[in-house]
């Protein structure tokens, strides 16, 4: 062994290949960041250049993925304890700290410019506080030091759709906050979910996770109050410019299947639970990823339905 790859091998990164620095960029959340900020463009009343919407796209994804390199930096040390990113790049030995933060900066550097120029300047704004939120509000502070980081934090993954609704039109309405307070309001049932089967991962790497300071039983409580909350304002959506009886009758069955999950996941006791190593848990998880793609993808059918004049109300 030479004393290059010895001196790699100490360090526990060797030769980082594209597939690592593309994992670090967080794939799946940034295909939804780019779903919702898709919709949101194309539910705005304004028409977009294809050229401009494709531009603007791509840099709001290079943005969300360049949040998920400077998370995947600031929180290695968490991803090292935890089983479920123990295969990420940086604890895995593929790439650097250094390297993930290097990369991150570029990436969030060059997407707000980019999208300033072709977009606009609220729009670049918005995805740069995006970005900070996310890496400093969220990762930095909240989710260490306060089981309401999900709460809080949600609110950085809430903005895509109104990045691309400013892209088109230049400022922000109803429907934009309203699609934002959807995401918002949905992200604290849908991690708790996760929680609520993934405990130990959080508590071996001291994340105050509600699981963790508050125990299963209040968790479960949460839930189902934030449910409650969250169907009001997934129906207001419905009453707006960008609704109609599609995304009504869509919004209505996902609403009423997530409700019931939550009340099953309320009344559940830890021995039921443990007994069938959390089935219902894992399922509700799983309804909430169908949940928020169910309501985007039936606000975007709206949109395509009215440029015929057959969407909407």
């Amino acid at each position: 062994m030479s004393d290059a790859s010895l001196h790699a091998s100490e360090s526990g990164t060797g030769e980082a290949g594209f597939g690592d620095y593309f994992a670090l960029l967080k794939p799946r959340v940034m295909s939804l960041v780019v779903f919702t900020a898709f919709v949101g463009l194309l539910a705005a009343p304004v028409p977009v250049h294809p050229v401009v919407g494709f531009a603007a796209i791509l840099f709001i994804a290079v943005g969300g993925g360049a949040s998920g390199a400077l998370n995947m930096w600031w929180d290695a040390d968490i991803d090292r304890v935890m089983k479920r990113t123990q295969s990420r790049p940086i604890p895995a030995g593929k790439v650097s700290e250094g390297e993930a933060f290097g990369f991150g900066i570029t990436l969030a550097v060059m997407s707000v410019i980019m999208l300033a120029l072709a977009a606009n300047l609220m729009a670049a704004a918005i995805l740069a506080f995006t970005i900070f939120f996310y890496v400093v509000i969220y990762s930095m502070w909240l989710k260490r030091w306060t089981p309401q980081n999900i709460v809080i934090g949600g609110a950085a993954g809430a903005f895509p759709p109104m990045i691309g609704w400013d892209v088109a039109t230049g400022g922000i309405s109803v429907e934009s906050v309203l699609m934002f307070a959807l995401i918002f309001m949905w992200t604290p049932p849908h991690f708790w979910a996760l929680a609520l089967f993934m405990k130990s991962d959080y508590e071996n790497a001291g994340v105050p996770m509600l699981t963790v300071t508050h125990g299963r039983k209040s968790t479960r409580k949460h839930i189902l109050v934030y449910t409650l909350l969250l169907v009001p304002v997934a129906l207001a959506v419905g009453v707006t410019s960008i609704g109609g009886p599609i995304y009504m009758a869509v919004a209505v069955l996902l609403n009423l299947a997530f409700l019931k999950g939550a009340w099953d996941i309320w009344r559940r006791d830890e021995e039921a639970a443990q007994a069938d190593q959390y089935r219902t848990e894992k399922r509700v998880f799983a309804l909430s990823l169908l949940y928020l793609f169910g309501h985007f993808l039936a606000i975007l059918a709206e949109a395509m339905l009215g440029r015929f004049g057959l969407g909407g109300w």
